[in-house]
């Protein structure tokens, strides 16, 4: 926690602007440059040059791969963070890449489906011969796809599955040290919203959570954190949990809302969670109950979907929910150029997933290496101290090349990783207002 106040009194330092005005430079030279290989269309391809002929005229650089949602459930929050790694990617290529050679690309969508993330990880590690992988985003798809990677010896960094199974499974020594994620654990985010709830004078609560590791593994640790706190969870005996393919939610709305509870803890995916909702609505049982939500839910369509009532409000107007937040000294440069390439600032976990793709190029300059053994041996060192503070990915890999240890401080936080591969963070706390817009209303740190 020291370091995470730090960094949350640090932003916004000088350094910020001489990393942007680094940045700018270098993607000048980023066009004349053919590296990158994607397989995903939209965004991604806005951020970056696709190469067919890539793989074979870099077959000696280093080659990383992202596991992203970009259809499924996940999706609306995967499209946005998608595009931060080609330019990420983009940034370090025109700054002269990782041991004297272009980084390559190739991208995967995980359809937010275990089995399809299993099968695309496996392509990246015995196909593609990645090194290290950003990804993915669904707690229940970076469990299929990291006894893979760490089978393959390739360096994965999920930039948001939270679930605190894998902090139990790495301690275990399931990983061997090839798994790292710059979103933490929801051990801190239930923490965070269970310290919310109680903020809002809330005694009685009840949950409801989609039945994968994501929604378990949160609903248990803000169980336990709620009871610490003096307030009583009213379905603990019998927990609500949902079908991940469930199409109908009547029932599971019913049990949720029931026991007469002030607020709902909803642990969703959008898609799902936004019919189990508008069901609960449709049944009268929302009236009078705060809804408490978590970051699988938070994007702009999330309000429509879920749908209006009758005068033409949002059905989740005045909701409240949490959500890893962004502090790090590289997060204003990082919305600058940003702002520069798309018209618009990143969305959710967009940082997160720089992050992760910064700390993999940073490591295997760091190893002198572009294996997955040479990041999963410094991808520590390069995160934490001691070392040079750098926010600017291009100078940490200069200082790097020149000898000297680094600390790289994110755009997201400090992410600083510990031996279970696990980052504390601070959340932001959010709201649906009356026109359906998303707003942040303020943090709260477990």
């Amino acid at each position: 926690m020291n370091k995470l106040n730090r960094a949350i009194a640090k932003r916004g330092s000088s350094a910020v602007a001489l990393a942007f005005a680094t940045l700018s430079i270098g993607f000048l030279a980023a066009a004349c440059q053919n590296t990158t290989t994607s397989t995903n269309t939209g965004e991604a391809n806005n951020a970056t040059s696709v190469s067919s002929a890539s793989q074979t005229t870099n077959t000696k650089g280093l080659k990383i791969g992202t596991l992203l949602p970009t259809t499924g459930d996940l999706a609306t929050i995967g499209q946005q963070m998608v595009s931060a790694v080609p330019l990420l990617v983009e940034t370090v290529n025109a700054c002269g890449g990782v041991n004297g050679s272009p980084v390559t690309l190739i991208a995967q969508d995980d359809q937010t489906d275990p089995r399809a993330g299993a099968a695309a990880m496996t392509k990246l590690t015995e196909v593609d011969r990645v090194a290290g992988v950003v990804g993915s985003f669904a707690s229940s798809v970076s469990s299929a796809a990291v006894p893979i990677a760490a089978r393959n010896r390739v360096m994965l960094v999920s930039p948001g599955s939270t679930s605190p199974v894998f902090t139990e499974r790495a301690k275990r020594g399931e990983f061997k040290g090839y798994w790292a994620r710059t979103a933490p654990p929801d051990t801190y985010q239930a923490q965070a919203l269970a310290q919310l709830a109680n903020e809002r004078g809330f005694k009685r609560v009840s949950t409801v959570v989609i039945n994968n590791d994501y929604g378990v593994g949160f609903e248990k640790a803000f169980v336990q954190a709620f009871k610490t706190l003096g307030g009583t969870v009213v379905n603990e005996a019998n927990p609500t949990r949902y079908d991940p393919k469930a199409t109908t939610f009547e029932t599971e709305a019913a049990a949720a809302f029931a026991g007469n509870p002030e607020a709902v803890v909803a642990v969703l995916y959008e898609e799902t969670g936004s019919l189990l909702l508008k069901s609960a609505y449709q049944q009268g049982l929302t009236q009078g109950v705060q809804i408490m939500l978590t970051d699988g839910v938070k994007s702009a369509d999330f309000p429509a979907k879920v749908g209006r009532v009758s005068d033409g409000k949002f059905i989740v107007t005045g909701v409240i929910g949490t959500v890893p937040g962004a502090d790090g000294k590289a997060l204003k440069s990082l919305n600058q150029l940003w702002q520069s390439k798309n018209n618009r600032l990143p969305g959710e976990y967009a940082p997160q997933a720089w992050d992760a793709a910064a700390l993999l190029t940073l490591a295997a300059q760091a190893a002198k290496s572009n294996t997955g053994e040479g990041i999963q041996s410094k991808i520590r060192d390069v995160a934490n101290s001691p070392g040079t503070e750098v926010s600017d990915v291009c100078k940490g890999l200069e200082l790097l090349r020149q000898g000297q240890d680094i600390n790289y401080q994110g755009a997201s936080g400090n992410v600083d990783i510990d031996q279970n591969g696990d980052v504390v963070g601070v959340y932001d706390v959010w709201t649906v207002a009356d026109d359906g817009k998303l707003a942040v209303t303020g943090q709260v740190s477990p």
